[in-house]
Parts: structure tokens; sequence; C-alpha cells
């Protein structure tokens, strides 16, 4: 396990508590990558965000649940030096739209954990993706606005399944759509 950089380091945070919090900030998503952020969690809980430099959200800036609905609003600031630029492709670096994706999957599993899910995240597919530009090295802000438009518990088997609709824009311009995008959390037995 790779250690947590101090810098990154947050207090952790009781579980009450986190499933009422409106926003995240890096340092505490990080936390929750390496499992350190939540104090008093369910034995059951064991969903976490991927760890740098899979990670592709910076911020969580709105979270919120209206019944079995929601809504995520984050983003990642985009950095000359991240990873990808250097190898897709060269001399025309561009991030691969795949990893726009897997934010998306990532915030829906993150908020499939804190609407109250249990166990261990996984994307389940979407069913369209709609790509109008790109991200380059010199772009700033990647904004994820996602729609959750149904949470679900399956009591049965303790499974938790979130569905949204995503757009993601880099600097105010809206580049992809994901519609019905679906993570699910799962007990493992």
């Amino acid at each position: 396990l790779v250690e947590l950089p101090a810098a990154f380091r947050s207090a952790a945070v009781k579980y009450e508590d986190f499933r009422q919090r409106p926003g995240f900030t890096q340092p505490e998503l990080l936390a929750f990558a390496h499992g350190r952020l939540l104090e008093g969690a369910p034995l059951a809980f064991k969903a976490r965000l991927p760890l740098p430099p899979m990670l592709m959200v910076d911020r969580i800036e709105q979270i919120e649940r209206r019944g079995n609905k929601g809504r995520i609003v984050a983003e990642r600031d985009v950095r000359l030096d991240d990873w990808f630029f250097q190898c897709h492709f060269l001399g025309d670096p561009v991030q691969p739209g795949c990893l726009g994706v897997d934010g998306v999957w990532q915030l829906i599993g993150f908020f499939c954990a804190w609407a109250g899910g249990m166990g261990t995240g996984r994307a389940l597919g979407c069913a369209e993706v709609e790509f109008a530009g790109q991200i380059r090295p010199h772009d700033s802000v990647m904004r994820y606005e996602i729609d959750i438009v149904r949470y679900q518990e399956l009591d049965a088997s303790g499974s938790a399944v979130a569905v949204g609709d995503a757009t993601v824009a880099i600097d105010g311009a809206v580049i992809y759509t994901i519609k019905r995008a679906k993570v699910g959390i799962f007990r493992r037995g």
C-alpha cells in the first residue's frame, strides 16, 4: 500500500457525517481511495475510489440525493504532465476518451457508497457514449455533471445499483455525453 503524502492526509470523517456531506475536497477523495477517510463505517462498507493516476476526479462540488434520484457535480484539473499525454498520441497528445467515461463511473460508484451501498463497486456499462471534443494538455478544468436517474438498494443480495446520465465539459464546453452509465456495489460472500 502506498503511503498517503502528509499534504493529502485528511482527518477521519464519521460515517454518519460522510453520508450527509454535500461535497468533498481532493485530500478527502485521496483519503477515501486509501481507505482512511471514514471512521465507524459498517464492516460491509468496502467501497474505494481508484488511486492516482487512475483517479479521474479532484473534487466533488455537489452531491445530493432526492429519493431514488440524485446529482453529482465534480471537477478534475488538467495537468500538463498527466501520464496519458506522454503516450496518447506521440506528437498529438490527447486524453483517452475512456478515462472520462471511467471518471463518470468512479463518481457514480462514489454516489452509491455515499448513499448507503455496502460492498465493493464495479462499472456495469452504459447505453450510449458520444464524443464531440477532446482534452488536450493546454486545457484547464474537466467538469462532470451527472444526474442519477435511479438508485436502488437490492435487499435480497445486499447490493446497490445507480444509473446516471452525464456530461463532461472542458473549460465550459460539453465534449462528452454519456447515457445510462451504470455502477453496482456488491457484497462478497
